[in-house]
């Protein structure tokens, strides 16, 4: 009898073990894949937004979340008056539910021509994928005369809005709203996400009020004109712009122009985007000894507009 008890625990025991074993890792296993449905509807199916400037990307982001792929046509080191309609934006236009654009013919060298390309019904004028940022704020700079004589002008207005926080915080609202409608599974996400970032957004405006208020009164002198909105908030006075007209690279003349203007009434420091030609700025401010301020006319890729609201304000401080 102890021999047999000897032989069951020394033999046959150690199989009974490794076949409960792999009993317990099916059993698991099973309830593991019973479980993934849940698991899949408790998850987000994301939608994809193509966002023309980096600072509507990051705007649908902080408002998205995990409910939302953003991909931005641009970057901050490039002009989005004039960029080139790709086959890879086309292909990434094609698969968007969402278009999230500034609007007030900045984009219209190109956008249309993506639009038309892409062949994506979800994204074209008059549909709930297509939003316009203009379409909700006020504008600044309209001109009072039509005349392509006169530079590169926005009949709309001035659509560097995004300069202003609370611009931005308009755009939010209406952008939500859009959401909701264009993925209308998420819309308790995305209105949550909303009241976090306005939340947030009132607080940061609060603090860049209080610290931009030394900037207040000071004279800049700007390559073009696309910082009004900037300067409209922050108090700052416009002196004079490096261009002779809008988009109109500076000449000699008008630079002399210029520096005759500012030795009658100084001016505090120079304005520049940093995707701009420094050429001008850097001849200036030789022969003024004004300094040069290069700021990012919007966010860096994986930069939140906080983070790059901060850095503008202390850009700016830095000439005090």
């Amino acid at each position: 009898m102890d021999s047999l008890r000897e032989l069951f625990i020394t033999r046959a025991y150690p199989i009974l073990e490794k076949i409960m074993f792999y009993q317990s890792i099916k059993k698991m296993a099973l309830m593991a894949a019973l479980a993934m449905p849940f698991y899949a509807q408790s998850s987000y199916a994301q939608i994809n937004v193509f966002a023309c400037e980096p600072e509507w990307a990051a705007l649908a982001s902080s408002l998205g979340g995990d409910a939302v792929n953003v991909t931005s046509a641009t970057t901050a080191l490039q002009n989005p008056h004039h960029i080139q309609a790709r086959p890879s934006l086309i292909a990434k236009m094609r698969r968007a539910d969402l278009l999230v654009c500034t609007g007030a013919d900045l984009e219209v060298g190109w956008l249309p021509l993506l639009l038309r390309k892409s062949a994506n019904a979800n994204v074209q004028p008059g549909q709930e994928g297509h939003f316009m940022a203009a379409d909700h704020v006020s504008l600044l700079g309209k001109p009072a005369v039509l005349d392509r004589s006169l530079g590169d002008i926005h009949a709309a207005g001035n659509p560097h809005f995004h300069l202003d926080p609370s611009r931005i915080a308009q755009v939010a609202a209406a952008l939500t709203d859009t959401l909701t409608k264009v993925d209308s599974a998420n819309q308790a996400h995305y209105l949550s996400k909303l009241e976090s970032f306005n939340e947030q957004w009132q607080q940061s405006m609060k603090q860049w009020k209080e610290l931009g208020e030394p900037l207040r009164g000071k004279r800049v002198v700007v390559n073009h004109n696309n910082w009004i909105y900037l300067e409209s908030w922050l108090g700052l006075i416009p002196a004079a712009t490096l261009e002779p007209k809008p988009g109109i690279p500076a000449t000699s003349a008008h630079l002399n122009r210029v520096l005759e203007k500012l030795q009658e009434q100084p001016a505090d420091m120079l304005l520049h985007a940093s995707y701009q030609s420094n050429k001008p700025a850097t001849w200036l401010s030789n022969k003024t000894s004004l300094p040069i301020v290069e700021l990012a006319l919007s966010p860096s890729e994986g930069e939140s507009l906080t983070v790059w609201f901060n850095k503008i304000i202390s850009q700016l401080l830095s000439i005090n």
